[in-house]
C-alpha cells in the first residue's frame, strides 16, 4: 500500500456466485484486471459487464460513483486486481472504461493497459501513471527504459522474473526506484504488471 501514487493492490479471489454488492467511492482510479474466471461489473453511470482475463476496465470515482463487482459463474472462482490510484485532479465527472488484450498483444513485450491521455484504445486514467501488463516464457526478456523522476512499481501476477538481478515469484512486488532501466528476465511462464509512475 502506498508508493508514489499507486494506492493499493488488491489481490482478490472470489467464490462462485459471490462479491462485493453495491458501495461508493469517491476520488479514486479504480483500475480492476482480471487474471482467471469471469467478473461481472455494474455501476451508477449505468455501465454493466462482464470482463475475463486479460481483460481491463477503469472507473474514474470522481465526484461520487457506485458499483458492484460479483462473481457470475455458479462453477468457478474469479480472480483480479484490484487496483487504487490516486487521482491528479479531485472532483471530476465520473466515467468508465473497458478494453480487452489478446494474447498475441501482450506476448514478449511491454502492452499499455491504462493511460493518462488517449492513446488508440487504451483506456485513461486521471494521473500521470501508465500501467503495463506482459506474458513471458521462461528465458524470455523485455525492458523498459525509466525517464528522469519517475517511479516504477512491479507486480507479479504469475510465475517467477528477475527484475533487475532481483528474484520475484507469483503474488511479489518491488520499488524500483533510481535506475535508468528495467529488465524482466522470466525464470517460468509469467504474467507481469509495471506500473510508470511519476
Amino acid at each position: 500500500m502506498g508508493f508514489r501514487s499507486l494506492q493499493v493492490i488488491n489481490d482478490d479471489l472470489v467464490q462462485p456466485g459471490l462479491g462485493f454488492p453495491i458501495h461508493t467511492h469517491q476520488d479514486m482510479e479504480i483500475i480492476t484486471y482480471v487474471l482467471e474466471g469471469a467478473l461481472e461489473h455494474q455501476d451508477s453511470t449505468g455501465s454493466r459487464n462482464v470482463i475475463g482475463p486479460g481483460e481491463v476496465q477503469v472507473m474514474t470515482a470522481g465526484s461520487g460513483m457506485a458499483h458492484s463487482e460479483y462473481n457470475p459463474s455458479q462453477t468457478k472462482p474469479v480472480h483480479f486486481l484490484q487496483i487504487w490510484i490516486a487521482p491528479q485532479q479531485n472532483g471530476l465527472k465520473p466515467s468508465f472504461g473497458h478494453q480487452a488484450y489478446t494474447t498475441q498483444e501482450r506476448w514478449g513485450q511491454l502492452c499499455p493497459i491504462a493511460t493518462p491521455s488517449k492513446h488508440d484504445d487504451v483506456p485513461v486514467i486521471n494521473q500521470d501513471a501508465t500501467i503495463y501488463t506482459t506474458l513471458l516464457d521462461g528465458g524470455q526478456q523485455c525492458a523498459h527504459s525509466i525517464l528522469p523522476g519517475r517511479h516504477l512499481w512491479v507486480q507479479v501476477t504469475r510465475g517467477s522474473v528477475l527484475t533487475n538481478q532481483e528474484l520475484l515469484g507469483d503474488g511479489d512486488g518491488a520499488a524500483v526506484i533510481g535506475e535508468d532501466a528495467l529488465v524482466l528476465l522470466a525464470q517460468s511462464g509469467a504474467e507481469v504488471l509495471i506500473f510508470d509512475l511519476p
